[in-house]
């Protein structure tokens, strides 16, 4: 066996990142293997150093360790020190160095859904954990100002907004306070786990009042429809899977720990092939 990569998080069971990695390796005749660790949150530090100890190459970070590995890294990239969050490590020469693809890949899978800038809409952030850290900081890099964010934890969105180093007009409500005004966007981002396998009946909010030309997104994609794409599509709204987002980054990883480009046609056609849904 060649370069051992990999991803932590808890839980990884769902995750399709070993099928789409390692698919790539082959494809590009890369001598290198992706495997998927559970590494729960009392044992991140620990497991960090075993796969430094093991001169693992790179690894991906998910839910629920994106910001609290950082202290554990020995280096952030200029992309995980604006998100704040890490969702890639390269091992250079020994040190691990955080990177975060999250935003970027966001991006670059929402433009692939609209017809005009990013810019040009009121958007609504749902969560203000690691993954909403990283979207926001990019659409607000790109100059997204009218951007809210709702939480459960209300101040947790206000720090967010407040450490935003980019121009903006963003408010943070909480849950009942972005129902109460969810006819006023235009696209509606979901970034927590609530509806990740296995909880798949789960949603954060209702989209009852929800504009009729809106788009709905939802970062998970396991399953492709979540409940509040389910209840979105049942709307008639426009929906975003997190296929797109989960693809994007994976690529952008994948470029930083091997220098070459990989398929994003493929690794979608994997993901929609392995969970059963269709690519549109």
């Amino acid at each position: 066996m060649g370069n051992l990569y990999g991803l932590i998080g808890c839980p990884v069971e769902h995750s399709m990142s070993p099928a789409i990695h390692n698919d790539a390796f082959k494809e590009k005749n890369i001598d290198g293997y992706y495997h998927a660790f559970h590494v729960e949150p009392e044992r991140l530090k620990e497991s960090v150093e075993a796969l430094k100890l093991l001169g693992v190459k790179g690894f991906n970070v998910t839910i629920p360790h994106k910001v609290s590995i950082i202290p554990y890294l020995d280096e952030l990239h200029e992309t995980a020190k604006i998100a704040g969050a890490v969702n890639t490590v390269v091992n250079v020469n020994g040190r691990l160095i955080g990177h975060n693809t999250d935003g970027n890949g966001y991006v670059e899978s929402l433009k692939e859904m609209i017809n005009k800038s990013v810019s040009d809409h009121k958007i609504l952030i749902i969560g203000a954990g690691g993954a909403a850290r990283g979207i926001y900081l990019a659409l607000t890099h790109q100059g997204c100002k009218e951007i809210d964010i709702c939480n459960r934890t209300v101040t947790k969105a206000e720090e967010l907004i407040h450490e935003c180093p980019f121009p903006n007009n963003s408010k943070a409500l909480t849950i009942q306070e972005a129902e109460d005004h969810i006819g006023g966007y235009d696209i509606m981002i979901q970034t927590t786990a609530v509806g990740l396998h296995p909880y798949t009946d789960q949603k954060p909010l209702s989209l009852r009042n929800a504009n009729k030309s809106a788009i709905v997104s939802d970062i998970i994609y396991n399953p492709i429809h979540t409940a509040l794409l389910k209840e979105a599509e049942e709307l008639g709204l426009t929906v975003h899977t997190g296929v797109g987002m989960f693809v994007h980054q994976a690529a952008l990883a994948f470029e930083l720990w091997t220098k070459q480009a990989p398929s994003i046609e493929k690794m979608t056609k994997i993901v929609y092939d392995k969970l059963g849904g269709t690519s549109c």
